[in-house]
């Protein structure tokens, strides 16, 4: 078996109407149209992947644990985030010239924002 990549990617969230809105306003992910699983959740795209946000009672955004938005430009991308009130850790270097940032969504799970290297 190899698997040919990531299809989904699942988060937990605590208010999927406000954590929602993040995702499709402030990062202008794409809504998809997602079955009646009995409890509230959201389905999104992003690139060819896609992000599930499930409500759960009780949330609370596990320490450490992020996934990552690759982007053409941090310095643009962390501008946009501050401008619409998304507080964003400092750039970071990476080995081979690559740079990344951290910010929250509204329930508080880690977001990464990666520009590779040249």
């Amino acid at each position: 078996m190899r698997p040919e990549g990531v299809h989904h990617v699942s988060l937990n969230v605590d208010d999927i109407e406000k954590t929602g809105a993040f995702y499709l306003e402030v990062l202008g992910l794409e809504k998809l149209p997602r079955p009646d699983f009995g409890f509230p959740g959201l389905w999104l795209r992003s690139g060819q992947q896609e992000i599930h946000l499930i409500q759960v009672k009780d949330h609370t955004a596990p320490e450490g644990q992020h996934f990552a938005f690759r982007v053409p430009d941090l310095d643009a991308t962390m501008a946009e985030l501050e401008r619409r009130g998304v507080e964003v850790s400092k750039a970071f270097e990476q080995p081979g010239g690559a740079r990344q940032c951290f910010a929250r969504d509204p329930s508080g799970n880690l977001i990464e924002f990666n520009q590779p290297g040249g």
